[in-house]
């Protein structure tokens, strides 16, 4: 019953990373044709780069279109927020003086803290029938800094991981699998580093943005037990090995 669970979690995880996809495929067309217009001297793309804070925005509104968590939400909105503030600012429309912004980043951390102190007594709440249900689903964020859990749980199910500029380590060596899980994982100029049993069968379905994804584990005996790895590494990359 819960691999048939898992398999119908991850083919709606699938369909949710589409429009994240055609955002990110209609952003890299409009670059192209930029520089297109720009060497047939039809336009200056040299001024338009000036205006890069706006891969804030898009990198935004990837997260928010990937997550299925308040945290990931959250980084999402905090991406966006940075994009617009610091895309105005080149505008012209507000002279924002950046120096006096830096406070937004504690209150930004802060609301982090409290969404994540909220919602995790709210799932603890619900899944306290299951002694194990804690590890089943995982959903952790590292912003600024590092990250190191150890999950032994005989049911994995999958979850979220999120690194900004930080790391994350996530060892799975001690859990198992019920069929299939399904990971989603968001690495923007940060690293995702995940150790997993060597009984499982890793499936890298991931999107490298001037990152990369990396497995380095051997070949299961079997395939009764998959991971299905999503998500992106933007300037990050994503690590996974046994």
């Amino acid at each position: 019953m819960k691999s048939d669970i898992n398999k119908r979690d991850g083919k709606r995880d699938g369909k949710r990373s589409i429009p994240s996809q055609v955002i990110l495929g209609a952003f890299v067309i409009g670059m192209g044709v930029l520089f297109l217009l720009d060497n047939l001297d039809i336009f200056d793309f040299h001024r338009a780069v000036a205006f890069w804070p706006a891969a804030f925005i898009l990198f935004g509104v990837i997260k928010l279109l990937d997550t299925q968590s308040p945290n990931g939400a959250l980084v999402g909105a905090i991406l966006i927020g940075v994009g617009a503030v610091m895309t105005i600012n080149r505008l012209g429309f507000m002279h924002i003086n950046m120096r006096a912004l830096w406070p937004l980043l504690i209150i930004f951390l802060g609301a982090a803290v409290i969404c994540k102190a909220v919602t995790g007594r709210r799932m603890l709440g619900m899944q306290s029938k299951d002694d194990d249900a804690t590890d089943a689903v995982v959903d952790i964020t590292a912003i600024l800094g590092g990250f190191d859990r150890r999950i032994t749980t005989p049911a994995f199910r999958g979850g979220e991981v999120t690194a900004v500029m930080g790391g994350c380590m996530l060892d799975l060596r001690g859990s198992s699998i019920e069929g299939e899980a399904v990971l989603n994982v968001f690495a923007l100029m940060g690293g995702i580093t995940l150790k997993v049993p060597p009984d499982w069968t890793v499936a890298l379905n991931g999107t490298p943005i001037m990152g990369g994804f990396d497995e380095k584990t051997i070949t299961a005996p079997h395939n009764n037990k998959r991971l299905v790895i999503r998500g992106y590494a933007i300037m990050g990359g994503v690590e996974v090995r046994n």
